[in-house]
């Protein structure tokens, strides 16, 4: 079967715009244009937007899944395997955290008890699928599964006052480079200040610390561009600022 744009767009649920926009940037070719100009999808094209779909349902970028579905390797069938298997984890996820949220409510209406550390079971989860998600194989290949793997453990082990301290630490990181990069000194005390917020985050999460690894991770968010588009998302330029500034923390500069 044949459809229009118009068609198509009323099929997949998405506007016509963005169908045109698809089909611009390279991700989402029509099969023909008619004889009057119109864009014509065949069944293949209404395959690859399901693909392309599910791929923005997971949190993809358009930029990243224009080179995974149009790469001469890409593997329909087992895209959607891996599809599914990320489905499952979200809604592993969503369980947990409606369990969560269903204890609650038991223990506000009195009917059970529940201890401090299962109030945050759930978003202890959800941080760490969030993060394998985001920037599980960078990390792994950068640190080794070994690490990451305890680094998860210890998330889900942290007390309630750890998590609070974490999550709070994350804001004064924000802080306070903000206030550093005003400063246009990477070296100064309040980047230094920074550096060393940086280091306690760090430290909440890593089971060993080391200057080196530090250094290293500064590194990648300049390199990776979802980690420089987390910390220049309010000024740009703030992950090279913030790379300098724990380059001189830790006295290591490449």
């Amino acid at each position: 079967m044949e459809y229009t744009v118009q068609k198509l767009g009323k099929l997949a649920g998405i506007s016509t715009r963005t169908l045109r926009y698809y089909d611009e940037i390279g991700i989402l070719k029509p099969a023909r244009i008619n004889s009057s100009g119109y864009r014509i999808y065949g069944q293949a094209e209404v395959d690859r937007l399901q693909q392309i779909l599910f791929y923005r349902e997971l949190g993809v970028s358009l930029n990243s899944i224009r080179d995974i579905v149009t790469a001469p390797s890409f593997d329909g069938a087992n895209a959607l395997r891996e599809h599914r298997e990320k489905l499952l984890e979200k809604r592993q996820q969503l369980d947990m955290l409606i369990a969560n949220v269903e204890k609650t409510i038991a223990v506000t209406e009195g009917r059970i008890k529940m201890a401090d550390n299962e109030k945050f079971e759930g978003f202890k989860q959800k941080m760490i699928d969030d993060n394998e998600k985001k920037y599980g194989e960078e990390i792994r290949k950068k640190y080794g599964n070994e690490a990451i793997d305890k680094s998860n453990a210890k998330v889900k082990n942290m007390t309630q006052e750890q998590y609070a301290a974490v999550t709070d630490l994350e804001q004064q990181v924000k802080e306070a480079l903000a206030h550093a990069f005003a400063t246009g000194d990477p070296a100064g005390e309040l980047a230094q200040t920074a550096a060393d917020l940086h280091k306690q985050w760090l430290t909440f999460y890593w089971s060993e610390y080391s200057k080196e690894a530090h250094a290293g991770l500064a590194q990648m968010y300049v390199d990776d561009e979802r980690f420089k588009a987390y910390y220049d998302k309010e000024q740009t330029g703030a992950a090279e600022f913030l790379r300098d500034a724990i380059r001189i923390y830790t006295g290591i500069k490449e």
